[in-house]
Order: C-alpha cells, then sequence, then structure tokens
C-alpha cells in the first residue's frame, strides 16, 4: 500500500499532533505477465524425495581426502540435473545439454575415481541408463592395421553405451601425427559423439598440458567439451592422511615415527618430480610396499612364534624403505 501522513489541520509537521490523517492513494490492480508463471509451491515431500538421490553420492564424496573444488563441481551437476528435471515438469525447455568432460591433472589426483561417482550420479538422474565406466587408454583403441582402430574404437563406444567412456592419457592418441592410427581413434570418437547423442558420456584424461595440445589437434574437438575440471595435486597433509586411511582400510596402524619419515619422504618426491609425482597412487605403492616389508620383518623375528595381534598391525619406520630421488642412498 503507498501511502503518506499528513498532520492534523495543516500544523506543520514538526509539531505534536492528536489526531492524524492517512491520505490513500489510489491503486491499479496489478498486472501478471503472461510469460513470466506465479510461483507454485513444491510439496516438501517430493523435494525430499529428489534430495535423497544425493545422499549416496554425498556419502562416496565424503570419504575422499581434499577434492573440495571437484566436490562442489559434482553437485553443481546434480543442481543442474535437478532444476532440468523441474524445468520439464514445468513444461519448459530442459534439454540440449552436452556432458562429456575433460579431466584435468596428474597421475593419482582421483579423477577415475570421481568419473566413477559421476557415472553413477548420471544413471540416478536418468540421463544414463546403466551408469558403468569403461577405462581406456591408448592400446585399447589402436589397432594395427588399417580399419582395425576404427573398430576396437567403435567397440569400446557400443560396450560404453548408457554409462562412460574413460580414456586416460589421451593426448597419446595425437602423438603420432597424421599417419599415426591414432588420429583415426579420434575421427571415430567424434561420429561417436554424434551418432550415439546422449548415450553415453566421453571423459578425456590426463596431464593438462598435454590435454590442452590434444584438444587443439581436432578443431571440432574443444566444442564438444564444454566442461573441463582441473583436479588439484594433494598437499602433504592430505598424502599423509590418505595413506594413513589406506593402511587403516587393511587393519594397519602407522606408529608416529614412520608417519614422521614418510612426510619427510613425500616432500622431497614432490620437490624432485613435481610434474610426476603420482600423488595417491604413489603413497597406495609406498604402503603397499611397507606392508610386504612388515610381513618379512616379522616372519624372520619370529621364527619359532607367532606375534601378536598388534605387532601383526603396526607399521614401523623399518618398514618403510625409501628411496628418495635425486639423492645419494636412501631413506632407511
Amino acid at each position: 500500500m503507498n501511502g503518506r501522513i499528513a498532520a492534523a489541520n495543516g500544523r506543520p509537521e514538526g509539531r505534536p499532533s492528536r489526531q492524524i490523517n492517512v491520505i490513500l492513494r489510489s491503486q491499479e490492480p496489478p498486472v501478471v505477465s503472461s510469460a513470466v508463471p506465479e510461483k507454485e509451491p513444491v510439496p516438501a515431500q517430493k523435494n525430499t524425495a529428489q534430495h535423497s538421490l544425493y545422499q549416496e553420492i554425498q556419502k562416496e564424496l565424503d570419504q575422499l581426502v581434499g577434492l573440495d573444488s571437484i566436490k562442489e563441481f559434482v553437485f553443481e551437476i546434480y543442481a543442474m540435473l535437478q532444476i532440468a528435471h523441474m524445468r520439464q515438469e514445468a513444461g519448459l525447455a530442459s534439454g540440449g545439454h552436452v556432458y562429456h568432460m575433460v579431466f584435468k591433472g596428474n597421475p593419482g589426483t582421483g579423477k577415475t575415481t570421481v568419473a566413477r561417482i559421476i557415472a553413477k550420479l548420471f544413471q540416478k538422474m536418468g540421463v544414463l541408463s546403466k551408469g558403468h565406466l569403461i577405462e581406456v587408454e591408448r592400446a585399447d583403441l589402436v589397432g594395427e592395421y588399417i580399419g582395425h582402430t576404427a573398430q576396437k574404437t567403435r567397440d569400446l563406444v557400443k560396450k560404453a553405451l548408457g554409462g562412460i567412456l574413460f580414456i586416460d592419457e589421451a593426448y597419446s592418441l595425437a602423438r603420432g601425427g597424421e599417419k599415426d592410427f591414432g588420429k583415426e581413434a579420434i575421427d571415430t570418437l567424434v561420429k561417436a559423439m554424434e551418432d550415439h547423442k546422449n548415450q553415453f558420456i566421453l571423459i578425456l584424461a590426463g596431464y593438462s598440458e598435454e590435454i590442452d595440445f590434444f584438444l587443439q589437434t581436432n578443431p571440432g574437438l574443444p566444442s564438444r567439451f564444454p566442461i573441463q575440471v582441473d583436479f588439484p595435486d594433494y598437499t602433504i597433509d592430505q598424502l599423509i592422511q590418505i595413506s594413513e586411511l589406506m593402511a587403516k582400510e587393511r587393519d594397519y596402524i602407522l606408529m608416529p615415527q614412520a608417519i614422521l619419515k614418510l612426510r619427510q619422504h613425500l616432500i622431497q618426491e614432490k620437490d624432485h618430480s613435481e610434474h610426476a609425482f603420482s600423488n595417491a597412487r604413489y603413497v597406495r605403492n609406498t604402503i603397499e610396499k611397507s606392508i610386504r616389508n612388515q610381513a618379512v620383518r616379522l616372519l624372520n623375528h619370529y621364527s619359532n612364534s607367532n606375534p601378536g595381534k598388534l605387532e601383526l598391525m603396526t607399521l614401523r619406520t623399518e618398514d618403510f624403505k625409501l628411496e628418495a630421488k635425486g639423492a645419494s642412498g636412501s631413506l632407511n
């Protein structure tokens, strides 16, 4: 209501008065544009059911160390799919989205794991019928003679229908030049993306610089991958957290001195091989090697008896026989 308050008997506004008059201006009825529909209440139960679809995805993401920006990205995908569904129910345009992606980052930064989670998300939201992940590399796509590559690539696309085709180190397809069979694989993939539109999602993964170069080898590639995601390296603290989780999953525990030794080693590794450092993959290999070393140590020490439960679980500093790159000797 639009109004103005005036003092009674024309008295100045600054003087007190016991009576006031409220002068109302005439109002016109509001005009509602036909292009903007009135807001309709959404049933609370329906919203709850829709968000419950994300709960399982959220649990899997919460188990991943770090990757905060990646977790936000996955929720963005969920939100976009959810709103698209609501728009469809409201009779609005909701199609036309392209979900092919590029995952950039060093090895061991969670690209494959996140791809599996996204495949499950797309399946739950009705975008993909199966939600499975087919992980391949150059050797799986490139054949040995003319025509062989196209057939191998088509067969893998067929297996991926209803799910995600994940090509690791995708830039290797362009390393052989014009006469290399890798170019045939690229051309076949581009054609498959048109022939099987919305039937599968293609994710290219690899080092950032190499992937950027690869996308320039074919003029039609960059526009076909509108979603590009950067996977950062893990920090040292995150790598230590990952190592403790990996040990815990296998019913092992790391002694504090072993954690300190591992931390020092990881700092050296990252400094000397920043581009080639394989992050969580390196940590996993290190933990598995320490478990083998522990088994040898226990077998030699307890030749006439069995170690106790705690000893069977404990990884000590001597179990981490770590070779330091760029330096003579090892961290024993």
